[in-house]
């Protein structure tokens, strides 16, 4: 057992072609950013409605609310599954930023108690995956702690989300063991594969413990370059 949780059981990780796997994610990130643009037209077509007119105050406030979390939610997913332009590496204070936007829109907190420090882009990536996660561990509420842990020539991040309703989702937890989807969302699996799959281009690898009010989901990676694969991918 470690510190961050029991290691997922092995399985035999699924294969999915790299093109399906892009498909999913770009359906999953469709998904996130529809709701708030769809606000925003919403918004747009309440300032042109000539009967709607007291309802402008409204109107802005939801383009401007809507608009934000639009940006936050774009910002975040240029890092946490994109190249981000040329970056190897990340501030934990740039991260912390990227993760409190995510966690401005629910019910959860964000407890970051990551010291300063540069993270090379898959531990970075891993970082925002497994807060996401987290927060959506965690629908009605509590709090998600991150925390990092560095050992001889490796890196523990390790979240732990606390809550009295707090659940991994089936889909989720055979994504982070690699395993292909049963029944639930797909939207929740392919993420959780994701990291699976980041986590193993890297040449780490996926904890997590679930406890009656917690669930702690953490990864191990090797200090150093990154092995070739998803996980030193640019």
């Amino acid at each position: 057992m470690s510190e961050a949780g029991a290691r997922v059981s092995p399985v035999q990780p699924s294969e999915m072609p790299a093109e399906e796997l892009a498909a999913r994610l770009a359906a999953r990130l469709c998904h996130d950013f529809i709701s708030p643009a769809s606000a925003i037209v919403s918004g747009l077509d309440l300032l042109d409605d000539p009967a709607a007119k007291d309802m402008r105050d409204e109107a802005m406030a939801l383009i401007a609310s809507s608009a934000r979390k639009l940006t936050d939610l774009l910002q975040f997913s240029r890092v946490a599954f994109g190249a981000s332009a040329a970056a190897e590496s990340f501030d934990s204070a740039e991260l912390q930023r990227l993760a409190q936007g995510v966690f401005a829109y629910g019910r959860a907190e964000l407890d970051w108690a990551v010291g300063p420090q540069t993270l090379p882009k898959p531990a970075a990536r891993a970082m925002l995956n497994l807060v996401q996660l987290a927060a959506g561990a965690l629908p009605m509420g509590g709090t998600a702690r991150v925390e990092t842990r560095r050992r001889p020539q490796e890196l523990l991040i390790r979240v732990e989300a606390l809550g009295a309703r707090v659940r991994l989702y089936p889909e989720v937890a055979e994504g982070l063991a690699g395993a292909p989807l049963g029944e639930g969302l797909p939207g929740r699996w392919v993420q959780a594969f994701y990291l699976f799959a980041l986590v193993r281009g890297a040449g780490g690898q996926v904890l997590v413990k679930t406890g009656e009010q917690s669930l702690i989901m953490g990864v191990v990676l090797p200090e150093g370059p990154a092995p070739n694969g998803l996980g030193g991918a640019s």
